[in-house]
């Protein structure tokens, strides 16, 4: 799935920077293997030993950034890692699509047209709103699990651009118009939105591009010493590839680092942001039937339904259990509404393992862009991403009941029972 940038100055610098890189690259690889290492240290100082450690070194961290470097590009051009788009948001795309073309065709006519067009705008305004059915594409997805991030009703974060239930960790992107799971950030130079499926790629490109940078810088620095040592003056070329290995040798190293740091914290660009001050509420899963507690309410899930058919968060919060039947009631589950306290991390799992499920589980994986992060095939029925101690932690703080199988069975039989009795009543 490809996903292009909204804005055009964005599109273009996105065309346009892979180039650069591209012709800044070049010139670099024709200045150090040519000029520096054949002319100079070969040909007319004789020191073939730092000519061909030079060469080697250069060409092993070219190969491994080129090929980084097409990896996360091709990541981002073929599976960037958005959310897809909800029924109500895929229909506006399609009618502002329709627009475009009619105004193309009909650019000019009477003040009809415009109305119309305004009359939709402002139709499509309340299609922006949470979808209340209870049966909502994708709502089941999220009470299938053991816990996930919610709002204050117990309902998942929605939206309202997309028109879908948010995914934990997705942030949505004002460059693509689009939610992206585990965003980190927009980068024109390798083509897109980097997130939790190119992420791993991008930390390999940045890495080896300033390896490639540091070998560039120190080559470039020799030539300019043994040249001045032999009162040879300076060479313009050199002097060039220093200043451009310098720029992205400084920038590079600077992602690295900052990347590896976000990689141990298990958070990404956007996480980190509001890292210090923000309050994540979870709704976890307690036994059936569970009552509200002194600090958390509860929500029942499958919503119920209200007389028009729609959902009534309210009455699943206060313990309603709407018109469901004895088969409804089995498949119920049930909720508690709870608050991390400020700068919690519910997917701190540690250095190593936060490492290990962005990078890969052994020593290849983390220096050869061939498999993708643990974090982006992950499945588990507890969580959208592997959640560290604080959720166990949450458990005891509000004295939450544990689920078991026994209370859980105990449960069943009980509404069978009811079932059973209610048939023979009729």
């Amino acid at each position: 799935m490809r996903v292009r940038a909204h804005r055009p100055e964005t599109r273009w610098a996105t065309r346009i920077i892979p180039f650069v890189l591209a012709g800044a690259v070049g010139f670099s690889t024709y200045v150090v293997v040519k000029r520096i290492c054949l002319d100079y240290f070969l040909s007319s100082w004789q020191r073939s030993g730092a000519a061909i450690a030079f060469i080697v070194l250069h060409l092993l961290f070219l190969v491994l950034m080129l090929l980084t470097y097409f990896r996360v590009f091709f990541v981002i051009q073929t599976n960037p890692g958005v959310v897809p788009l909800g029924p109500k948001a895929t229909e506006q795309n399609t009618l502002e699509k329709r627009k475009k073309k009619g105004r193309r065709r009909r650019r000019g006519q009477g003040d009809s047209e415009g109305a119309a067009e305004g009359d939709l705008e402002a139709g499509n305004q309340y299609d922006r709103r949470p979808d209340e059915n209870p049966d909502s594409p994708g709502l089941e997805e999220y009470y299938s699990k053991d816990v996930f991030i919610c709002e204050t009703d117990g309902r998942p974060r929605w939206c309202s651009t997309c028109c879908n239930w948010k995914p934990d960790r997705a942030h949505h992107c004002s460059e693509i118009e689009r939610c992206v799971r585990k965003m980190d950030h927009y980068c024109p130079w390798v083509g897109g939105i980097v997130g939790e499926t190119s992420f791993k790629f991008f930390v390999q490109f940045t890495f080896y591009a300033a390896l490639y940078c540091t070998v560039v810088i120190v080559a470039a620095a020799l030539c300019l010493r043994w040249l001045a040592s032999n009162g040879l003056g300076v060479d313009g070329f050199v002097i060039a590839v220093l200043a451009i290995g310098a720029f992205f040798g400084l920038f590079t190293t600077a992602m690295t680092l900052t990347s590896i740091r976000y990689i141990g914290l298990n958070l990404t660009n956007i996480d980190y942001l509001k890292s210090k001050c923000i309050v994540h509420q979870l709704a976890i899963r307690v036994p059936r039937g569970t009552p509200p507690g002194p600090d958390y309410g509860v929500v029942h899930y499958p919503l119920p339904k209200s007389a028009d058919g729609l959902s009534s968060p309210e009455s699943a919060l206060a313990g309603g259990k709407g018109p469901f039947s004895t088969r409804d009631q089995l498949a119920t589950r049930t909720f508690a509404i709870v608050k991390t306290e400020m700068g919690e991390n519910p997917w701190q799992l540690g250095a190593y393992r936060n490492w290990k499920s962005v990078m890969g589980n052994n020593i290849i994986d983390w220096f050869l862009p061939f498999n993708d992060s643990p974090c982006s095939t992950f499945e588990n029925n507890e969580s959208y991403y592997e959640m560290g101690s604080l959720y166990h932690q949450l458990r005891k703080r509000f004295n939450l009941p544990e689920i078991s199988t026994e209370s859980e069975e105990s449960a069943m039989k009980k509404l069978e029972k009811q079932g059973q009795h209610q048939t023979n009543g009729l």
